[in-house]
């Protein structure tokens, strides 16, 4: 199983040899890292502080955070956990480094794969790619006579049968919290409807036919779940499976192995992982990956420490002892069955995200504005007008449009 799909890198596949020891040196130099607090981040931050004076906070409000950490002299950070359109806004502020010359001197166990280039420059460090897809509770789908849901329309007629048989608090959960996370909905779902958010000129693109779709399925699947899905981010969606008070999620696939934990789950062996439900063109889901960037304002010797302790926390042994969590592109991972959502969604189409700076404003403006359709505020036409225009307002004063 292999995903097929083109990053900024290039294609992108899963390594399956092993070449990585434990911790080669013992640091030094005092190093912190900013980076998300998901199943991979932990996994990968706890490998790192192996080598000593390391120090990791692992938080979800990290894409918030990093910019003004990043552009402190000297940064209050000297790794960070970054992913397509997270890294944006620390390119465009020029505040982390290339690192092609730490990749030369210490790199000569990364894959091609794993080097994110930007202008010729490699800028990053991948380590896993990633992808909301569908889980769903096979022992309920089976019991009630219902098959794998392929499109929306089956998800929300499995939804109503759910619902009707009264198994489960709310049939469906969605990572629906205004903001990053709402936007990132609607991104997903215009990408399945084949949508494109700005043109060449940076103009939006998102007030269309396929737009009004996309809301409209966003808010018939609010029927079936939690009243307060405004609030609904992906540890909330998390433990609502974990708690048996779901059966059916678009959910990140670094959130597949936390089904699995016996120590948090009641759904151990019982939640299915399969692509993203599909749109009119492609599955209503974005390719993705996560990797490490450093700070530019630091020194070399932090820089050099900095990078060869990231390595060590991206290295085979630690892919090997964590191996459920995310769907890893270092060498060492066996792909197994949670990983098999992200691997079908990229099988059958998944568009990566298209980041940059253009959508990095409209995805900000989508999660500001989408949320007066769900609650009635506003028609699906006159939502998506206002949130074009507040983009118009935003990318004129970024320099993007005259």
């Amino acid at each position: 199983m292999k995903l097929k799909t083109i990053f900024l890198a290039g294609a992108l596949s899963l390594a399956s040899t092993s070449v990585w020891a434990a911790c080669a040196f013992e640091n030094d130099v005092p190093v912190k890292s900013l980076t998300a607090g998901f199943e991979a981040w932990k996994a990968a931050t706890d490998a790192m502080a192996e080598c000593g004076n390391f120090q990791a906070s692992l938080d979800q409000e990290f894409k918030e955070k990093q910019p003004e950490a990043f552009a402190a002299n000297p940064a209050l950070y000297q790794i960070g956990g970054v992913a397509n359109e997270t890294m944006i806004p620390l390119l465009n502020a020029g505040t982390i480094r290339p690192l092609d010359d730490l990749v030369e001197k210490y790199g000569q166990n990364l894959t091609p794969n794993q080097l994110i280039a930007v202008d010729g420059k490699i800028m990053a460090i991948a380590m896993m790619v990633n992808a909301q897809h569908l889980m769903y509770r096979e022992d309920i789908l089976a019991d009630l006579g219902i098959e794998e849901p392929k499109t929306y329309a089956d998800v929300l007629a499995a939804a109503e049968k759910i619902k009707a048989a009264g198994v489960v608090e709310y049939p469906l959960g969605g990572t629906f919290a205004t903001g990053w996370n709402l936007a990132q909905e609607f991104v997903n779902m215009y990408l399945g409807e084949g949508g494109n958010f700005v043109d060449d000129d940076n103009m939006p693109t998102i007030n269309t036919p396929e737009g009004v779709r996309s809301l409209e399925t966003l808010k018939a699947m609010t029927a079936y779940m939690d009243p307060e899905y405004l609030v609904s981010d992906s540890t909330y969606v998390q433990q609502q499976f974990q708690q048996g008070k779901i059966a059916m999620a678009n959910l990140w696939a670094s959130r597949a192995a936390a089904m699995e934990d016996p120590a948090e789950s009641q759904v151990v062996g019982k939640v299915k992982m399969a692509s993203a439900p599909m749109g009119s063109a492609a599955p209503a889901t974005s390719l993705w990956w996560d990797g490490i960037v450093l700070a530019k304002h630091m020194t070399d010797e932090q820089a050099d420490a900095a990078f060869r302790v990231a390595l060590e926390g991206l290295d085979s042994e630690m892919v090997q002892a964590n191996n459920d969590a995310a769907v890893w592109l270092i060498p060492g991972y066996d792909v197994g069955p949670l990983a098999a959502g992200a691997a079908a969604s990229a099988e059958n189409g998944a568009r990566p995200y298209p980041a940059s700076t253009a959508l990095g404003i409209l995805h900000s403006e989508i999660g500001n504005g989408l949320a007066a359709y769900l609650t009635g505020a506003k028609d699906a036409e006159t939502t998506l007008a206002d949130i074009e225009a507040n983009y118009l307002v935003s990318a004129k004063e970024a320099g993007l449009i005259d």
